[in-house]
């Protein structure tokens, strides 16, 4: 019978129970005070760029000579600019499918190529991936002395890069790294190299004499046609093949060039 008048001693109510989920729930973390989330992380990391690159910009110089530098190294090596036009198509094609495969959407800054090459030396404790674009590798040559093998010198290289975009179209950086190139066996340039290896004015070569060039810049010395015939025609090999798969060239085009003698 429950409590009440003449009943027997009252049960005191129990307490109620406190569910084992609940009270083994740990709280629940909190960031402390200082702490930023990530957002505000992001946000601080492009502030820092964009000051970087603005003081960067300042205290690099104009490339609004750029043209004017490429003239003087070709004249101090006795040799021709290449003029507004005149590089020949296949061999542009050659060189874009090799050197820089977006060149023409890229707008001078391969985003893809740094972040690889970023991750490549982060990991190798380096300064060695490549990654560069055409423009890239202009201002370097033009500006940097041929060298940004520091993480300054990158980041030098790829300010200067930006600049040159606002100086010069895809075509007069396409002109004025063909002619500033250096191609082995004491050439800088195209037409020079074209000269020297081939005896042969520009607009008169071959497919597979364009392959042949344009495979040079990597190690100019070891894919030297002259002393290294047979490691030439495997680079030459490459960039052929490199050009099937872009689209400029036919299969059986690149298989009649990689049969023509070095």
């Amino acid at each position: 019978m429950r409590g009440g008048h003449g009943a027997g001693p009252v049960t005191p109510l129990a307490a109620p129970m406190t569910s084992k989920r609940t009270a083994s729930r740990p709280h629940r973390r909190r960031w402390p005070a200082w702490s930023w989330y990530p957002v505000e992380l992001v946000g601080l990391a492009l502030a820092v760029i964009v000051a970087a690159t603005a003081v960067t910009w300042m205290v690099t110089p104009s490339t609004a000579d750029a043209m004017g530098l490429v003239a003087a190294k070709d004249g101090a090596h006795h040799t021709t600019t290449v003029g507004t036009d005149q590089l020949p198509r296949q061999l542009a094609e050659a060189l874009i499918a090799t050197e820089d495969a977006s060149f023409y959407h890229d707008h001078g800054v391969n985003v893809e190529g740094i972040v690889r090459a970023g991750v490549y030396d982060a990991r190798h404790r380096c300064t060695c991936e490549g990654g560069s674009t055409i423009a890239q590798q202009l201002a370097e040559d033009l500006y940097l002395n041929g060298d940004d093998g520091t993480v300054g010198g990158r980041w030098e290289d790829l300010v200067l890069t930006l600049k040159l975009e606002t100086h010069l179209s895809s075509t007069q950086v396409l002109d004025a790294y063909a002619s500033e190139l250096y191609l082995g066996h004491g050439t800088v340039g195209v037409v020079q190299a074209a000269q020297v290896y081939f005896h042969r004015r520009l607009a008169d070569l071959t497919l597979a004499q364009d392959a042949l060039l344009a495979g040079l810049p990597q190690a100019p010395s070891g894919y030297d046609p002259i002393d290294h015939p047979q490691l030439a025609r495997l680079r030459r090999a490459t960039v052929l093949h490199q050009m099937v798969v872009q689209g400029y060239v036919t299969a059986a085009q690149a298989i009649q060039a990689t049969h023509a003698p070095v």
